[in-house]
């Protein structure tokens, strides 16, 4: 079985403060954004609108690249994380694009009004295999 690397500290930083920032501009009304890192995954939690403890939102696993990481949404039905495609269609992306797919999954138009799920994204066609 391989081991997988640990998140660089440098990296553990650029995530937390890149999702800080994003969530500020994209989703205002997320709060208490957490980022914790164990080995080579960086799990993320946030108070959604009207909560005030953090609740896991989705996981990062970590391949080698500050700018590339796989996506694991947390699904609240299995009690754990699974692994999932961002709204771009691809199984890996930027941390930001990752907030971006688990807020649009997890909020409702109504829960924020005027913050539309972005429209800038890269758009890959599922293929069958």
């Amino acid at each position: 079985m391989r081991t997988m690397a640990a998140i660089p500290e440098s990296t553990r930083s650029s995530i937390t403060l890149r999702l800080l920032h994003h969530a500020g501009q994209h989703w205002p009304k997320l709060q208490n954004l957490q980022v914790t890192s164990r080995a080579g995954f960086a799990y993320v939690a946030a108070a959604m609108p009207g909560e005030q403890q953090p609740q896991p939102l989705f996981r990062l696993r970590y391949g080698g690249s500050a700018h590339s990481f796989g996506f694991a949404l947390y699904s609240y039905a299995a009690g754990r994380y699974e692994d999932s495609l961002l709204v771009t269609g691809s199984p890996v992306g930027t941390p930001q694009e990752a907030l971006d797919t688990a807020c649009t999954l997890y909020y409702t138009a109504d829960d924020q009004p005027g913050a539309e799920p972005p429209t800038n994204l890269r758009c890959h066609p599922l293929r069958d295999r």
